[in-house]
């Protein structure tokens, strides 16, 4: 483990961590912290190079945070936790989910996508063209680089397959927007392939948890309390 993870930690019983997205940091789940801490030990986790945690020498990919995440569980000592991921949160929860079955409890899935396919176009297209700018600049500015590789996180991850997906095994609640920039058939066909999936659409854009707070949280309680 070549990074310490800044994160958020309130409440007592079972684990509940929080994955934000990208670009983002543990207080997008500002809006959360309350609602769960009153029922779970929550750990609202800054990503490597995301927030107040240090970018480290290791790989800059979606699979390196799941190695990440299963290096802070292990240096608290948590055996399995209940994992809400949001957006790439929620890709690294996927990865997480399919390489160390035996560390997750209940898995909350919000935003996450397979691949670009996944993503609108009109999201998509000017990522794309962002990640190329910063590319072409990356070895003369470092800020370029930092650029290319956050945005490199939504062009070159997280690839994951459906014969993959069907290898979770934990319960699985997927959630995303009614106006998401996930396609909706895209949230559908991640919630059709993993067997023990439950679907639930919420309205609002991408940023739901935030925007929508009530009935996110409401919809994640009701999930874990089953």
């Amino acid at each position: 483990m070549d990074i310490s993870h800044f994160y958020l930690e309130r409440g007592a019983g079972e684990p509940l961590i929080l994955l934000h997205g990208n670009g983002e940091d543990s207080s997008y789940f500002s809006n959360q912290m309350e609602a769960f801490s009153a029922a779970y030990h929550v750990f609202a986790i800054d990503t490597r190079g995301h927030g107040k945690t240090e970018r480290g020498s290791a790989p800059f990919t979606i699979r390196q945070f799941a190695d990440d995440l299963l290096s802070f569980m292990d240096s608290h000592a948590l055996d399995k936790a209940n994992i809400l991921g949001f957006s790439d949160g929620a890709n690294i929860a996927m990865i997480f989910a399919i390489k160390y079955p035996s560390r997750v409890n209940k898995l909350i899935l919000n935003g996450g996508n397979l691949n670009t396919d996944g993503i609108k176009a009109a999201t998509q297209i000017p990522i794309e063209i962002g990640y190329k700018i910063a590319n072409a600049f990356a070895k003369k500015s470092p800020g370029a680089k930092a650029n290319a590789e956050m945005l490199g996180l939504m062009v070159n991850d997280p690839n994951i397959s459906l014969e993959e997906l069907k290898k979770i095994q934990a319960p699985v609640l997927v959630i995303a927007g009614t106006k998401d920039m996930v396609k909706e058939k895209h949230t559908r066909l991640i919630a059709e392939s993993i067997g023990t999936a439950e679907l639930k659409f919420i309205k609002g854009n991408h940023f739901v948890a935030n925007k929508n707070p009530s009935e996110f949280n409401d919809a994640v309680l009701k999930f874990l309390r089953q």
